[in-house]
């Protein structure tokens, strides 16, 4: 088990004491072991017990469960606590925003025991009726059920990218010589798909399939052999002949509005029969389409007007932008995310920790701010030619306005001007707030636009054309927070930034040395919107990314 999967088992086992009215001590003891656990650095699988006793609030009991959970998958004090709670109340603690208390006065108050009956309460206002439910609560939890609901039956990318490669590796091993790729949601890299889909090649039985990536079957529906990991994530097979391996590849890979104009704009061509998929393009008389792409209709048309970008690669991003440390909640120093990014092929950092008004994130208070920038002088004398700038992730205040005054502002190298508070706002706040924040002189980029968590939160809304808009007319680069839980800006907007002329730039918003990895997603994401290197702020080099920063 990973060090994240042992934390949110304590996290849960919290929450579901607190169901129970257990002992506030022993429930804020799991709930800082939460905390510790999931901010550690070296993997619990190569701790010993008393490596494990040592670190600093966990102890005896607290290591037991932990080598329980190592060992066998399971907490035993955990399952005693869920089999004590109905599924759908342990399911209602997933829902963001809704904490124990409340899921605990709706269980026993209102009798209400899964998501759907809870949604049915919000729907005939009952939740207004319990201390602490007020019309506004109620009116913001149906937003939330709603968007919960909608999201059941979704992974985030970063979630199934490992287990799926995994998974064809091993049927590549298997099958030697024989075809095996990526289709569907995931070969598109759709940032919340549903399910793992894989193609192979060759009449092999499906029961030979699921021995072989040792899966267990699930119910038949639709096409293809159905299975699941031992993670629970659904994966379908589909296999054909050799010969149509190209033309099968093609059809499972793109999404059905892409199919559908696909075939229409060539009735009566036949694409069956095809070993190679590029040559169901070469059949068509266009170039090459990327399966990120094959999402819409629209790319057709850039591939008949020879319009089809260059899509962006990992190798094209030059430095690592919006990145924490220690100086704010970062899990490491400034040092070592600079030579971890450098070691990683990167030719500059642009550290940006939280700004004051972030207290929730340690944010720098001024004094701190010129400590960090005494640092980064010394490191970039000793580093040269890598580069630290001096940077900041400022909070986007209510008024629209940055936090710090206007002499320490112009003295960064760069700002990322990002919402981070009263984030329950309508579109025409959220977008003059936005608007005002772009407008500043001191404003390089614009972090993540609309604060979403995929799957949890779905974001404050905004008028993405009103503020692109702003954006081009101020020189102003919109982040793509590479985060997988983030993805924000969502690439459906790419185009029209790119029509406009913006600059796009992917963030790790890395809080870790392994965060910075997460500019693998970033890209996948940017190149679903289209985005080449040309267009992407971080793919020029240290002084070009300076020159820019300078908006001279």
């Amino acid at each position: 088990m990973t060090n994240k999967a042992i934390a949110q088992a304590f996290q849960e086992l919290g929450d579901i004491m607190e169901l129970h009215g257990e002992n506030p001590f022993k429930i804020r003891s799991y709930q800082n072991a939460y905390i510790t656990l999931r901010k550690l650095d070296r993997p619990l699988t190569e701790m010993s017990d008393e490596e494990i006793a040592a670190i600093k609030g966990v102890g005896s009991a607290i290591a037991g469960k932990i080598r329980e959970l190592l060992d066998s998958g399971r907490m035993s004090t955990l399952e005693k606590y869920r089999d004590m709670t109905p599924e759908g109340v342990q399911e209602m603690l997933h829902i963001s925003g809704f904490g124990p208390k409340k899921v605990l006065a709706v269980w026993k108050d209102l009798g209400v025991e899964t998501v759907g009956e809870l949604l049915y309460a919000v729907n005939e206002n009952r939740l207004i009726e319990l201390k602490g439910f007020g019309q506004k609560t109620q009116e913001d939890l149906k937003g939330k059920l709603e968007y919960y609901q909608r999201s059941k039956g979704s992974f985030h990318y970063a979630t199934l990218e490992k287990p799926a490669l995994a998974l064809v590796d091993k049927l590549r091993s298997a099958f030697p010589g024989v075809p095996v790729e990526l289709c569907g949601e995931m070969r598109r890299c759709a940032i919340t798909p549903s399910r793992i889909e894989i193609l192979v090649g060759g009449d092999i039985e499906p029961a030979r399939l699921l021995d072989v990536a040792n899966l267990q079957a699930r119910e038949a529906q639709g096409e293809g052999v159905h299975a699941s990991t031992e993670e629970e994530y659904p994966v379908t097979f589909y296999s054909c002949d050799l010969r149509e391996f190209g033309s099968k590849l093609f059809r499972y890979t793109g999404a059905g509005d892409f199919l559908e104009a696909f075939v229409q704009s060539y009735p009566g061509l036949d694409f069956r029969g095809l070993p190679e998929e590029k040559a169901v393009f070469e059949r068509a008389g266009m170039p090459f389409i990327a399966p990120e792409l094959r999402e819409s209709g629209q790319v057709l048309e850039w591939a008949r007007q020879g319009r089809l970008p260059a899509l962006i690669t990992e190798a094209d991003i030059k430095g690592v932008v919006h990145a924490h440390s220690t100086y704010s909640d970062g899990l490491h120093s400034l040092r070592d995310m600079a030579l971890h990014a450098r070691a990683l092929g990167y030719g500059y950092l642009v550290i940006s920790d939280h700004s004051k008004s972030a207290f929730y994130a340690n944010g720098l208070q001024p004094e701190r701010v010129m400590q960090q920038w005494a640092e980064i002088d010394e490191l970039n004398a000793e580093l040269a030619p890598f580069r630290i700038f001096k940077s900041i992730e400022s909070d986007i205040l209510n008024d629209g306005s940055l936090d710090y005054e206007a002499d320490i502002l112009a003295r960064f190298d760069c700002i990322i001007a990002s919402v981070h508070s009263n984030l329950r706002m309508d579109e025409d706040k959220a977008t003059q707030r936005l608007i005002t924040a772009i407008e500043n002189p001191y404003t390089t980029i614009l972090g993540h636009p609309t604060g979403r968590l995929l799957l949890s939160r779905k974001g404050y809304p905004i008028d993405h054309r009103r503020v692109i808009d702003a954006c081009a007319a101020n020189r102003v680069a919109i982040e793509i927070n590479a985060n997988p839980y983030r993805l924000d800006l969502d690439w459906q907007w790419i185009p029209y930034a790119l029509e406009k002329g913006v600059k796009l730039c992917v963030n790790p918003d890395a809080h870790s040395k392994d965060g910075i990895r997460d500019i693998h997603y970033g890209v996948c994401a940017a190149r679903k919107g289209g985005l080449s290197a040309a267009e992407c702020l971080n793919a020029l080099d240290a002084a070009a990314f300076a020159a820019y920063c300078s908006k001279g």
